[in-house]
């Protein structure tokens, strides 16, 4: 067959178009359901990335992407996290949140998934001027620039107020259809969901435990006293659980509020770790994590006993797990007063 008859033959084929394929940050929260929308409005190939860290779930975006059906994929980010928890380069916000510095690096990782798998682009569910300390104007087009990704990454809900990207200039977006949002409102994103018949959304308040003050004091306290390449997971679920005392630089310990503290906190035992339980009064769960062989239990048995059902004054047997012998030590239930100096 000549060369020119096959000519012949492609231009009678049918053109058939590869599907614009887009990953975007999804929280789960109704900015990012929107975002998710209003690209697949387009015919756009949209799937929602989801990052996991002990201090923000899956849970939300599951319930979310269901309601709209939108094929999502989960990503623990833990190990490339632990390191702004220390030195953000951009600082924290009120509490223990790094969040631009958080932001970029959810970026940089989405954008090398984008880059591996072949999405055309990046998107989120951003609005300018919603959150004044990681979504002004500056820090939009700062954490798009530091990303290595700012050319490729949309925000659906608020592009035409920003500098148009890569997607739009060559038509894989219609920058007319984006939308020009602002500001700390939410009338225009309700209005939103109505259009889209989106019934049941998140409160638009934070999911992030290191913007609650009270893990974020204990995250505090923690990063003071243990190095950064000795922080665990485990190290950061265990905040979570029971009320927690520094006693000393090298001893910390944990007293379980109820049998749903005490299972979880035992759960997250690990080689050299101490548990202490009181004999003959129910009592909590007591965890001294990474505890010093030489440490000093007098107080840790105290507030055993001082958080048991035992009288005041009782004498209570306090038993010790975690050595490799089993050992037990008397104490005595003292008013829990005595241990609000040590109370984090």
């Amino acid at each position: 067959m000549r060369i020119p008859q096959l000519f012949d033959i492609f231009a009678t084929m049918p053109f058939v178009k590869r599907p614009v394929r887009a990953l975007g940050l999804f929280s789960g929260g109704l900015d990012s359901m929107l975002a998710a929308l209003v690209l697949r409005q387009q015919g756009i190939d949209v799937t929602g990335l989801v990052w996991v860290t002990p201090f923000f779930t899956a849970a939300r975006a599951q319930i979310s992407a269901a309601a709209i059906d939108l094929p999502i994929r989960i990503e623990d980010l833990t190990d490339r996290y632990l390191h702004l928890l220390y030195a953000p380069p951009r600082g924290f916000g009120k509490w223990m949140n790094p969040c631009i510095d958080c932001h970029l690096l959810m970026l940089r990782e989405a954008g090398q998934i984008m880059t591996a798998e072949g999405y055309d682009f990046l998107f989120t569910g951003e609005v300018v001027g919603q959150r004044p300390f990681s979504q002004n104007k500056g820090s939009l087009n700062l954490i798009a620039k530091g990303s290595g990704y700012g050319d490729v990454l949309l925000r659906p809900l608020s592009a035409r107020l920003l500098k148009m990207t890569k997607p739009e200039r060559e038509g894989l977006v219609d920058r007319e259809r984006l939308l020009n949002i602002s500001g700390r409102g939410r009338k225009r994103q309700m209005e939103l969901a109505v259009q889209f018949g989106i019934t049941d959304y998140p409160a638009p308040a934070g999911g992030c435990l290191l913007t609650n003050p009270g893990y974020a004091a204990r995250l505090r306290d923690l990063v003071q006293h243990l190095p950064q390449a000795e922080l665990t997971r485990e190290d950061l679920e265990l905040l979570k659980h029971g009320r927690q005392f520094r006693l000393s630089p090298t001893l910390k310990v944990h007293v379980g509020r109820d049998q749903r503290d005490n299972e979880a906190m035992e759960q997250l035992v690990r080689d050299g770790d101490l548990l202490l339980k009181t004999v003959g009064y129910p009592g909590p769960l007591v965890l001294i994590p990474r505890a010093p062989r030489d440490a000093d239990l007098t107080l840790p048995a105290a507030l055993c006993a001082s958080y048991s059902d035992a009288p005041l004054g009782a004498r209570v047997v306090v038993q010790v797990e975690g050595r490799p012998q089993i050992r037990q030590l008397v104490s005595q239930r003292q008013p829990r007063e005595n241990f609000q100096e040590f109370l984090l």
